[in-house]
């Protein structure tokens, strides 16, 4: 399947899980459902629900039985969308105003509120419509809200390196990546296992393999677009997250890689924010890229990529398998 079809797909999907959504979020006050739907209309891949739907279809599952969950974990992204901006003090995400910065701080706060106590709220009571049974959305909530307070823990831990003057190991920022980024593709796929009538215990933890080993590989390309991205793609600038101070992946390798004036010309302007002129931080990414930290962080993407593949090698060939095995490519391979 070429990167185009494998997009096709997503936004085939896309569509019913934003319809979906958006049914959920009507209410009273209007201002505040309008807040909490506000980056949902904006569009997006919907990668999360995507893996949830494939993930119970390889089971014998249905998108009919698989969307309360996959809506519900788009939920959660979007309520650590908002916060993370409200953290980071963002003013555009997605090409449009951050919650926050369009409806201000108390509202957004509210807004993602609301997105994390819905998502809660599908999986139990249209989980429940769709029928799945009560054992199995008693699991559904116990993963999500573990999968939930892995996220807490890892945005903490990553607040602490970003405030810290010593760098994290690579093995630290592996594991903090493990809890912030990967938890909710783990959970992803759980839920997509959970939601289907003829699931084991077995494919759970199969399954789970699979969306956490994923979301790791997600991350070291988002990290390594942050740094050498193209801006036109992007919307953000040439070597944003060296400017903005930020201790990801290929930062941490390209330190690790380098001495004396190449390292110099990274710390230079690492942090540096508007005090960095745009040659200054043209040279730190062409040291990054001279040194071939591209084709580095590729590469470890792939590895964990691999093992999220040997995950469910043992499943039959279906459309399903196959799209989580091509939807495994297109992460590693994006460009934005």
């Amino acid at each position: 399947m070429k990167a185009s079809s494998i997009k096709s797909e997503l936004e085939s999907y896309a569509c019913t899980v934003n319809e979906f959504i958006l049914r959920s979020l009507e209410g009273k006050p209007k201002e505040l459902y309008q807040a909490s739907s506000h980056l949902i209309r904006t569009g997006g891949k919907r990668l999360r629900p995507f893996m949830v739907i494939k993930s119970c279809e390889m089971l014998g599952g249905s998108v009919k039985r698989a969307l309360p969950a996959a809506a519900a974990v788009e939920l959660v992204h979007n309520f650590t969308l908002v916060h993370d901006d409200i953290m980071d003090n963002d003013e555009i995400r997605h090409g449009t105003s951050t919650v926050h910065r369009y409806y201000g701080m108390p509202l957004a706060i509210l807004a993602g509120d609301i997105l994390f106590s819905k998502s809660f709220q599908l999986i139990t009571f249209n989980g429940r419509k769709v029928g799945i049974p009560e054992s199995d959305i008693t699991s559904m909530v116990a993963q999500l809200s573990r999968a939930c307070t892995e996220i807490c823990e890892g945005q903490a831990t990553d607040i602490g390196y970003a405030s810290s003057s010593k760098f994290p190991t690579v093995q630290q920022y592996i594991d903090m990546i493990g809890k912030k980024t990967a938890a909710l593709f783990q959970v992803c796929c759980a839920l997509g296992a959970l939601s289907a009538q003829n699931h084991t215990s077995r494919d759970i933890q199969n399954l789970s393999s699979f969306g956490r080993n994923i979301g790791i590989s997600f991350q070291l390309v988002d990290d390594l677009i942050g740094v050498t991205g193209d801006p036109k793609l992007t919307g953000k600038a040439a070597g944003n997250d060296i400017r903005e101070g930020k201790k990801t992946y290929p930062i941490l390798l390209a330190l690790n890689s380098t001495k004396g004036e190449k390292r110099d010309k990274v710390l230079k302007i690492f942090g540096a924010r508007d005090r960095a002129s745009s040659s200054d931080i043209k040279e730190a990414v062409r040291v990054i890229s001279d040194i071939g930290i591209d084709r580095e962080v590729r590469n470890e993407a792939r590895k964990y990529m691999n093992d999220a593949l040997k995950a469910i090698e043992g499943y039959g060939d279906s459309d399903a398998r196959r799209s989580l095995q091509f939807s495994a490519d297109f992460v590693v391979g994006r460009s934005l």
